[in-house]
């Protein structure tokens, strides 16, 4: 497998879709919820359209989980790409310049390739199993610090925050007390770059999907970050939580999370 040709595939469909997205902004003429906090715009739908003919147009055979259109199949492939043409549409749908275009491909359900690109900063992250992260095409490591109360924190808010209100609320306050700082960007994709890249120390959250996820993953690990869920266990799709750090205050975030 050329990884180094999915790569280059993810790059091109996400600056196409970059330039599809902000073709949108500010123009929107329709948003729609999936939820009552889960929006979903054309822009979303436009780019996801985009990307899928895209691979599809190189890689006929290989499967595609997408946030929009869910998972699309030819035929039986080891190959899997999980799309999310716009992660943070919330953002997007009110003009906050923190949203991304997230691309990731998987062989046998290990994620191989990542990308992560702000179509209005260009900021573009990559990275190739072994081989490390990039952003622009330099090379990026998270922060050496090694204590939480010295540390930036990202999280996010799961869509059905209303219905476990109590223990969200318990570890934010939990990691007010123990930390610098706290911010909350509303894309996952970015929090897994921000710690990729020593922006931010450590980022939790919970209830994401595969495709909030599977290309920050790779890039803050492939960075010298430690991924696990809130227990430390070793993280992997079907979670349903995310804990990513530096690995210096991995231990130390993990004990302010527990409730």
């Amino acid at each position: 497998m050329d990884l180094n040709l999915i790569k280059n595939t993810a790059i091109g469909a996400a600056y196409k879709s970059a330039e599809i997205i902000n073709n949108f902004s500010g123009k929107l003429t329709r948003v729609s919820k999936k939820g009552p906090i889960d929006l979903v715009t054309e822009a979303d739908i436009a780019s996801e359209k985009n990307i899928i003919a895209e691979i599809r147009r190189r890689f006929p055979d290989h499967e595609i989980l997408a946030e929009e259109s869910g998972l699309n199949q030819t035929g039986k492939s080891a190959c899997r790409w999980i799309i999310d043409p716009l992660d943070g549409t919330t953002n997007f749908a009110h003009q906050i310049p923190l949203f991304a275009v997230s691309i990731a491909f998987a062989v046998d359900n290990e994620i191989n390739v990542g990308i992560v690109l702000n179509p209005v900063s260009g900021e573009l992250f990559t990275a190739v199993r072994g081989q490390g992260a990039t952003l622009n095409g330099t090379a990026i490591e998270v922060s050496r610090q090694k204590d939480i109360s010295e540390s930036l924190l990202a999280t996010g808010f799961p869509y059905d925050v209303k219905q476990m209100l109590d223990p969200v609320m318990l570890r934010f306050k939990q990691c007010i007390a123990a930390s610098q700082g706290i911010r909350r960007l509303g894309s996952a994709a970015l929090d897994l770059c921000f710690v990729a890249c020593g922006r931010f120390e450590g980022f939790w959250e919970e209830n994401l999907n595969p495709w909030d996820t599977a290309a920050g993953w790779l890039i803050a690990e492939e960075a010298g970050a430690r991924v696990t869920d809130f227990s430390g266990n070793p993280y992997d799709l079907n979670q349903k939580e995310i804990m990513a750090t530096n690995s210096h205050i991995h231990d130390e975030l993990q004990s302010t999370l527990e409730i």
